[in-house]
């Protein structure tokens, strides 16, 4: 189930839940990219970013012009699972399958529990 609660877009599964950022122009059915804060039952927190292929493309082409990542010659970014289709759906999916695989563990950054977040000083 996908509901909106203040800046986040929650979806709430059996076997997990996770919070996406609501972008203005990415809507649940046509997201080509996300990023999402993954909790499972036990707490443990995970983060992602999802993209499709042609989101990382548009991706690379902007970094032509900004220089960025010797002008867009290559992209890198962590914890990134790559969808074949946009959409909320796909991203979910992806989730389920890496709990239940347990790629979950090395696809995705562990974060600190939920309210301890470490700060720099």
């Amino acid at each position: 189930m996908i509901e909106i609660d203040g800046p986040f877009y929650r979806v709430s599964e059996p076997g997990f839940e996770m919070l996406i950022p609501r972008w203005e122009g990415h809507e649940p059915e046509t997201a080509e990219e996300a990023d999402a804060t993954i909790t499972l039952p036990d707490g443990t927190r995970r983060y992602a970013t999802f993209m499709t292929l042609d989101a990382v493309g548009r991706v690379m082409k902007r970094w032509k012009d900004t220089g960025e990542c010797l002008n867009g010659r290559y992209f890198r970014c962590f914890d990134l699972i790559i969808i074949r289709e946009s959409g909320f759906a796909s991203m979910i999916d992806a989730v389920r399958d890496m709990i239940a695989t347990g790629e979950i563990d090395s696809a995705c950054s562990l974060l600190p529990p939920d309210g301890k977040e470490q700060h720099a000083d």
